[in-house]
């Protein structure tokens, strides 16, 4: 039985009595970008889920046994449920009005529901670890960072390092659009040669999404990738897992012979590749790299391995060019370059690959997406500050931390 949230049953529609048997009521009043999920009682061998329009051109929206309702645009919908089956056929017809939101949406981040970087020379910086701080504190930090346009960088240290957000209402996916995109730090080099070949500084990070498919409101349901243009390529691997060791505060530093990296042998990690390394510590960034907050002493991230994407262009360490990837990554181009920092939910694909249509989302998770280490520049890490519905004008709309 769906559970409508009751102060958007109209009155005069008290005297409506649900059919209890089959669990889907006759008529449902929702907001706009608010998702309605029906689960009917009935079982069968098959399912259909059918809109109908005005003109006749009636449509299967859904052949799966619980189907989620979603629209943008407010008004009246005339919808059917039919099951399929020899035995136990069934039809039943119902209406679902859209209605617009009390309070209108805003286009910019509202919540941050997790952050959990990697190790990284700018971790327990961005957002700033100040001692007694809880994972809890931390989480809120970073939602102040980038929620509403507040703007402020947060860094997702290096491999696999992630954060989780989302915005006060379901992200429609618009069918051949953009759906929203995310600002980061990357940028091109003044060199003529790096900008032609969109060289700079990009950490790339890839782009998962969730739709809120249990209703609970927290993002634990599944998450699918947006492929990005390195997706299908044999130099990205899938599958990949790495674990990071906290640092023995006992061991001795292993300088390098410019000065330049104070500890090169600071954080063990270990990979499912048989590969292994460290996060090296640099003169410029003295905190401690590993999380603070965090109790464990190992950190594992799975996930897409994109290729390495940077290059010692000088050719002895002291000049490296980041390439950007041509698309589908966060924190890849620069924030000017909107087409490029954008993202189109018909891009999502499950763990095999397969494309997957979502009618919307309502989490985005980005992680670093290479594991990387560019001498003196450090690891590559992913930084964000800033996320937006490209569905709802920025300037129409109140800041979410100003309500």
């Amino acid at each position: 039985m769906l559970f409508v949230v009751s102060a958007l049953i109209l009155a005069g529609c008290k005297e409506n009595i649900p059919m209890q048997n089959l669990g889907i009521d006759d008529f449902y009043y929702i907001y706009r970008m608010q998702k309605l999920k029906l689960n009917p009682a009935y079982t069968g061998e098959k399912y259909r889920w059918i809109l109908h329009t005005e003109d006749g051109k009636d449509s299967i929206v859904s052949e799966d046994r619980s189907y989620i309702f979603l629209s943008e645009e407010e008004g009246t919908y005339s919808l059917s449920f039919e099951i399929v089956d020899k035995e136990t056929p069934y039809l039943h017809n119902f209406t679902v009005s859209v209605m617009h939101e009390d309070i209108e949406y805003s286009p910019y981040i509202s919540r941050v529901y997790e952050y959990r970087p990697a190790p990284g020379q700018f971790v327990n910086i961005m957002p700033q670890f100040e001692e007694g701080d809880t994972e809890a504190d931390i989480l809120k930090k970073a939602e102040e960072s980038i929620s509403g346009t507040n703007n402020i960088m947060v860094s997702l240290g290096a491999y696999g390092g992630y954060i989780t957000f989302g915005f006060d209402h379901t992200v429609i996916n618009r069918k051949g659009e953009m759906d929203f995109l995310i600002e980061g730090n990357s940028f091109y080099s003044d060199i003529p040669d790096y900008s032609t070949d969109k060289g700079g500084s990009s950490e790339p990070g890839i782009v998962m999404v969730s739709i809120d498919e249990n209703m609970n409101g927290l993002p634990d349901d599944k998450w699918y990738e947006l492929a990005g243009s390195e997706y299908y390529k044999p130099t990205t691997l899938k599958n990949y897992s790495i674990t990071y060791y906290r640092p023995d505060s006992t061991r001795k530093p292993v300088p390098d012979i410019t000065g330049v990296l104070s500890d090169t042998e600071y954080i063990p990690w270990y990979d499912n590749t048989g590969d292994s390394g460290f996060v090296a510590r640099n003169i410029y960034h003295t905190q401690d790299y590993y999380p603070k907050w965090i109790d464990e002493d190992e950190l594992t991230f799975s996930g897409t391995l994109l290729p390495d994407n940077g290059k010692d262009e000088s050719g002895f360490g002291s000049y490296f060019v980041l390439y950007s990837f041509d698309w589908g990554y966060a924190d890849n181009h620069p924030n000017e370059k909107k087409d490029l920092i954008s993202f189109n939910i018909e891009w999502a694909v499950d763990s095999e690959g397969n494309p997957v249509h979502l009618p919307g989302i309502d989490f985005v998770r980005v992680y670093t997406g290479v594991n990387q280490y560019c001498g003196w520049l450090g690891e590559t890490s992913t930084e964000i500050s800033h996320a937006r519905d490209l569905h709802i004008p920025e300037n129409s709309l109140p800041d979410p931390l100003s309500r």
